[in-house]
């Protein structure tokens, strides 16, 4: 276990809390997931999909990270940058979307 994952599970942490949270506020079945240059959604995903999806990506990168440390680990460099940067991007990104879709 790398000192990174303690930021990972506390961005994952946080990640949940925002659903729990933003679950209840969110009244549209869909949320954007994107936008254009201009502001405009370019598609939309269900809401429970834009909710837990991020969470199930970070696990799943996660995952990879580790099982790529375990059997290939001549071909791993800077992992624990790598979660860390996973940790913060993706929260990030995960409370823009809920905001604007709030």
């Amino acid at each position: 276990m790398y000192p990174a994952d303690y930021v990972f599970g506390a961005a994952l942490a946080f990640v949940i809390a925002c659903n729990i949270y933003f679950g209840q506020r969110v009244t549209n079945d869909r949320i954007a997931m994107q936008w254009d240059i201009s502001g405009r959604a370019t598609w939309h995903a269900p809401k429970w999909v834009a909710l837990w999806g991020m969470a199930a990506f970070m696990v799943a990168v996660r995952l990879l990270i580790w099982l790529t440390t375990v059997y290939a680990p001549s071909n791993v460099h800077g992992a624990q940058t790598g979660i860390v940067s996973l940790a913060v991007i993706s929260a990030t990104a995960h409370v823009f979307t809920l905001l604007k879709a709030r």
